[in-house]
C-alpha cells in the first residue's frame, strides 16, 4: 500500500523568515521565486508582511488592489483564488497591504486562529510546486500563520556575529510551533545574504553555522536537516535598485552577479526537489536506503 511518505512530494511549500528587518529577506522570497519560475516551475509568492515589500517589488499596487491577503485573514467570503494575481508566466502572487498590521488584533478571538492562513490556501496548494511565504519580520500570530501552513524554512541573514544571535531566537519560535501546531515544519537552509566571502568575520561566521547545523544532524529539533546553502548571495547594488522600478533582478539586470547566485540558488532548490521525486517514486526498499532529508508537502494517497 502506498502512505504518504512514499508518494511522489507535490510541492515545496518555505516561509522565508527573520525578526531582523534589512537581512535579504524579502529580496531573497521575490528572486528565488521569480528565478525558479523563469526554470517552468509554478510558483505562488505569498506577501505576509504588512509592509508589502514583496508585493511592490514584483510591481504589484496593494492600493490598486480589490482584495489581499488581509482580506483572506479576517473574510471568510474572500477565497484565495480571489486574490492571488499573476504577475509573470508561472509566477502568482497574493499580495499584502498596510493594513495588514492589524490582523493579528482582530484575529485574536478567532477560533485555531494560528492555522487560518492553512485554511484558506489549501484550495490552491495543489496548482504550484514551489510556494513562498514572505513573513513579517516578527514573530507573531502572522508568522505562526505563515509556519503552520509551510513545511520548510529558510532563514535569509548576514555573516554578522548578532545576526547570528538572532538565530537562536528564531529557531526557539521553530521549534514551539513544530511542537504545538505543526510538526512537520523543518528549518531547511540558511541563505546567506549581502555576503563577502573574502573576509575573515563571514569565513569565521560560515563555518560556525555549519558546525552548529552539522552537530544537529543526530538529534530530533527541526532544524536537524539544516545546511547553509550554497551560493551565498553576494553584495550587489542591483539587488537594492530593482524593487524601485518594480522589477525582480532577473528582470532589472539579468546578469548582474545578484541575479546569477539567485539563477544558480533556484537551480539547487529545484534540483533537490526533483530528486526527492525521483528517490519517492523508486520502490518503497530503495527510497528508505536513499532517501535525503528534503521536506516536501506529500499528500495521503486515497
Amino acid at each position: 500500500m502506498t502512505t504518504a511518505r512514499d508518494a511522489a512530494p507535490k510541492r515545496r511549500t518555505i516561509a522565508l523568515m527573520n525578526q531582523k528587518g534589512g537581512v535579504g529577506k524579502t529580496t531573497t522570497a521575490v528572486n528565488l521565486a521569480a528565478a525558479i519560475a523563469a526554470q517552468g516551475r509554478r510558483v505562488c509568492l505569498i506577501d505576509l508582511d504588512p509592509q508589502a515589500h514583496a508585493s511592490l517589488h514584483v510591481g504589484v499596487d496593494p492600493a490598486t488592489c480589490a482584495h489581499t491577503v488581509y482580506d483572506l485573514l479576517v473574510d471568510d467570503d474572500v477565497r484565495a483564488s480571489d486574490v492571488r494575481r499573476t504577475v509573470a508566466e508561472h509566477l502568482d502572487v497574493i499580495p499584502a497591504e498596510v493594513d495588514l498590521a492589524a490582523a493579528e488584533t482582530e484575529l485574536a478571538s478567532v477560533p485555531d486562529r494560528q492555522r487560518i492562513l492553512l485554511r484558506k490556501l489549501a484550495p490552491i496548494a495543489a496548482d504550484y510546486e514551489f510556494i513562498f511565504i514572505d513573513c513579517p519580520p516578527s514573530l507573531g500570530l502572522l508568522t505562526v500563520n505563515a509556519l503552520s501552513f509551510a513545511r520548510e524554512v529558510f532563514v535569509p541573514m548576514q555573516a554578522h556575529f548578532l545576526a547570528l544571535q538572532g538565530v537562536s531566537k528564531l529557531l526557539e519560535t521553530v521549534g514551539m510551533v513544530c511542537r504545538s501546531v505543526n510538526p512537520s515544519l523543518c528549518v531547511t537552509g540558511i541563505v546567506l545574504c549581502m555576503h563577502e566571502a573574502n573576509t575573515t568575520l563571514a569565513k569565521e561566521i560560515v563555518a560556525d553555522l555549519d558546525a552548529f547545523f552539522e552537530a544537529a544532524r543526530d538529534t530530533d529539533v527541526p532544524w536537524r536537516t539544516c545546511r547553509v546553502l550554497r551560493p551565498a548571495i553576494r553584495r550587489n547594488i542591483k539587488l537594492a535598485e530593482a524593487p524601485s522600478f518594480g522589477k525582480t533582478v532577473l528582470e532589472y539586470e539579468p546578469w548582474c552577479p545578484g541575479a546569477l547566485d539567485y539563477r544558480k540558488l533556484a537551480e539547487r532548490v529545484i534540483r533537490d526537489f526533483d530528486a526527492m521525486r525521483e528517490r519517492r517514486e523508486a520502490p518503497a526498499i530503495e527510497t528508505v536506503r536513499t532517501a535525503r532529508p528534503i521536506v516536501t508537502d506529500d499528500v495521503p494517497a486515497t
